[in-house]
């Protein structure tokens, strides 16, 4: 699954990101794919959350969800449509949010925060490829600039 990514064009992305569960599983998968960490107390077993995908600490209680610190973190966005996004600003970063707009169907507004988001990532991002792009896996986990950005 790591290898989704490279050069998939957008027919197979929406094919494998169809739903909200396929997107949260591939989250979960990553963002927890060295282990879980309590980011409360540094405790390291968990049990299942209340939603979908999430992780509950058994020792304090704080529950964290599979989009927790990542660039869908408060998404407001069907899940789908931001990966669609996300896959899109990373293969053309210079595609206008009118276009993005018309193309998923979203106010120009929406497509204009998430894009915001998406390229934040890839700024915050050291390790670019020597041809200066960025694969979405990479971005995924990204940490948004600061809470209030949000």
């Amino acid at each position: 699954m790591l290898t989704i990514f490279d050069k998939i064009n957008i027919k197979k992305f929406e094919t494998f990101f169809n739903d909200e569960e396929k997107c949260l599983a591939f989250l979960a998968e990553e963002k927890w794919q060295d282990g879980y960490v309590c980011k409360h107390c540094g405790h390291t077993r968990y049990c299942s959350g209340k939603t979908p995908y999430a992780r509950r600490c058994t020792k304090c209680k704080h529950e964290e969800s599979a989009t927790a610190h990542t660039m869908f973190h408060r998404c407001k966005i069907h899940l789908p449509d931001a990966f669609r996004l996300a896959h899109i600003v990373c293969n053309s970063p210079s595609i206008s949010t009118a276009e993005l707009s018309e193309t998923l169907d979203l106010r120009q507004m929406t497509c204009w925060k998430f894009k915001k988001k998406v390229t934040q990532c890839i700024e915050n991002r050291k390790d670019m490829s020597a041809a200066g792009k960025v694969e979405l896996k990479e971005i995924i986990l990204g940490l948004p600039v600061s809470e209030k950005e949000l």
